[in-house]
């Protein structure tokens, strides 16, 4: 029997029925349109067709007046980047030089290019491992007895592969704060590879003098751009005008304290290195006038037996430089008569107290020593310490430059015989870095040696010190017998501990002390009472001994006799008239 089929009315009330349901499902699971949108809606239904292009070119002028200061900041840091690569001075030096750059990276010399035609400089960068105390040893053999002192090369460029330029620009190397930054050797081949394209790449005006740019937040280097030379500095940007020739002498020296700047012996003989009798005649009266000898007294008159043996030493030598002698109140009117009559053109000053000494400490105005710089009557001063005295002339010294001296312990200079430069510029940097350089040993010698760190070494004979540190017999026999040696064959002797206008005439008091025994020498202090004697009867009596002074003498020797010291030295007996009251100085 066949089922019946559905009938087409009940499908579709099925369909209806289904459908009526899923409108319901969905009108109820649709999300409604938020009242934001209807009313913006409405309103854009409602605008008329002007309302809405005038809607429309409102939002367009604020979007180009958003993105004219979009591009507006963009060319202000772009400005702000160019005058940090191109100083803002720059432009008023004119267009079209020619530029030479030195250590300056490719990105930074497009911005060069616009202000002329640009070159770069190339070079090797010196070696990581070369270290400072490779261009500045301690020690080297300046009597060339086991071998010739030789420097290590520092790399510099072809400088014949460069043409002419009118301007140098170079990056320096910055390690502040960190310790010893100044003693950086690539920061020094920079400015070895600047100062010789000044002298043989630059182009110099009618004055000799040609124009360095350095980018840094460092200080270049006074020891060869001084600050009489700098024209204009702006932020990290120095504009000098470098003496050429006075380059030019620089870098004729060698590149550290590795090799004498002066040479100890000419020509293999054994004749000093000084000037003959024909050189100094033909030496200029000007110049002679604008070069002096100079020493300083502060603080105390212990030390003015000392100065005036010094200047009767100096003209003893037959120099006819000047003999210049600062002073502070401390040196009473007697006293400085009589070092006008020893030699001395005495200048009252202003001693300058070291902030970082402790209050009537030995050192507390030792920086006093910086107003030497404010000499600047005199182009040239050879700085002499009142505890020295002059067996040979030393006028062949004022020809070498700033700073010149002897060398002292790792890299540092001896402060008691140097060549300075005065310069009123000078004295204010000193003055502005007292509160920040801490000195190795608290004094004038440790402060300037952190800031003159390049400076050239004069054979130790021109300020051979009276110490024995090795404390060997070999140290003490060489050391003696240039002490004592006739003619003279050393140029100046530095007494230092106990000096010999405070010991007893008869011996050297630093035998009785065991820290001092290190600076004993009969040889030495010898050599200096025969100064001493040679001197006018009226100079004489300034050398005699404080009551203060004697009784330490006393106390010394009773110490030494206690300990039963072996060299014996207590044992002498005591000839020296000083020892009595009545010769003595208060």
């Amino acid at each position: 029997m066949l089922k019946t089929m559905p009938s087409k009315a009940l499908i579709t009330i099925i369909n209806f029925v289904f459908l009526t349901i899923f409108l319901l499902v969905y009108a109820t699971v649709l999300p409604r349109p938020s009242s934001d949108y209807l009313e913006n809606a409405g309103s854009l239904v409602r605008c008329s067709l002007g309302e809405c292009h005038q809607k429309k070119t409102e939002k367009s002028f604020k979007m180009k007046a958003v993105l004219e200061e979009t591009q507006a900041n963009q060319h202000t840091e772009k400005h702000k980047r160019a005058n940090k690569v191109v100083p803002s001075f720059f432009g008023e030096m004119g267009k079209g030089m020619r530029i030479g750059l030195v250590n300056m990276e490719e990105g930074y010399v497009s911005e060069w290019s616009k202000h002329g035609e640009t070159t770069r400089v190339y070079f090797e960068r010196v070696s990581q491992f070369l270290n400072w105390t490779d261009l500045f040893p301690e020690w080297i053999d300046e009597e060339e007895e086991n071998d010739v002192p030789s420097c290590p090369e520092i790399p510099m460029p072809e400088y014949a592969e460069y043409g002419s330029m009118d301007i140098i620009v170079a990056k320096l190397p910055c390690r502040y704060p960190k310790k010893g930054w100044r003693r950086d050797v690539f920061r020094l081949q920079v400015h070895l590879i600047v100062a010789n394209l000044a002298t043989k790449n630059a182009k110099n005006d009618w004055r000799g003098k040609t124009k360095v740019v350095f980018w840094s937040r460092c200080r270049p280097m006074m020891e060869l751009f001084p600050c009489d030379n700098l024209v204009k500095r702006e932020g990290e940007w120095w504009f000098y005008e470098a003496e050429v020739k006075r380059l030019e002498h620089k870098v004729s020296l060698p590149v550290g304290s590795c090799k004498l700047a002066l040479p100890l012996w000419e020509q293999g003989t054994k004749e000093g290195h000084e000037l003959s009798k024909n050189e100094q005649k033909i030496e200029s009266r000007v110049r002679m006038k604008r070069e002096a000898y100079a020493t300083v007294l502060h603080s105390s008159e212990a030390y003015v037996c000392g100065a005036i043996t010094l200047a009767q030493t100096l003209l003893q030598t037959g120099t006819k430089r000047d003999l210049i002698l600062l002073a502070d109140n401390s040196i009473s009117v007697s006293k400085r008569d009589a070092l006008s009559k020893a030699g001395w053109m005495v200048r009252i000053m202003t001693r300058i107290r070291n902030p970082r000494a402790e209050k009537g400490s030995y050192n507390e105005y030792n920086y006093s020593k910086f107003r030497l710089w404010q000499l600047t009557d005199y182009d040239k001063i050879i700085f002499i310490d009142s505890d020295i005295i002059v067996l040979r002339n030393l006028d062949i010294l004022f020809r070498f430059p700033q700073i010149s001296a002897t060398g002292n312990d790792q890299s540092i200079f001896n402060s008691g015989i140097m060549v300075i430069e005065p310069s009123n510029c000078t004295f204010r940097v000193l003055m502005r870095l007292r509160d920040d350089i801490v000195s190795y040993n608290g004094g004038d010698q440790g402060f300037l040696n952190e800031v003159f760190v390049w400076w050239h070494r004069l054979p130790r004979r021109v300020n051979l010190l009276k110490n024995f540190w090795a404390k060997t017999t070999a140290e003490a026999r060489e050391k003696n017998a240039l002490f004592g040696a006739e003619p003279a064959e050393v140029y100046a002797i530095h007494y230092l501990g106990w000096k010999p206008w405070h010991c007893y005439r008869d011996y050297d008091c630093n035998w009785d002390t065991l820290e001092q025994r290190v600076y004993a020498s009969d040889v030495a202090h010898r050599r200096w009472w025969k100064v001493h004697d040679g001197m006018e009867e009226r100079l004489q009596r300034f050398c005699g001994l404080t009551k203060r002074r004697r009784s330490e003498l006393k106390w010394e020797r009773r110490k030494a006799r206690k300990m039963r010291l072996a060299d014996g030295h207590w044992k002498i007996n005591i000839s020296d008239p000083r020892r009595f009251l009545a010769l003595s100085i208060d």
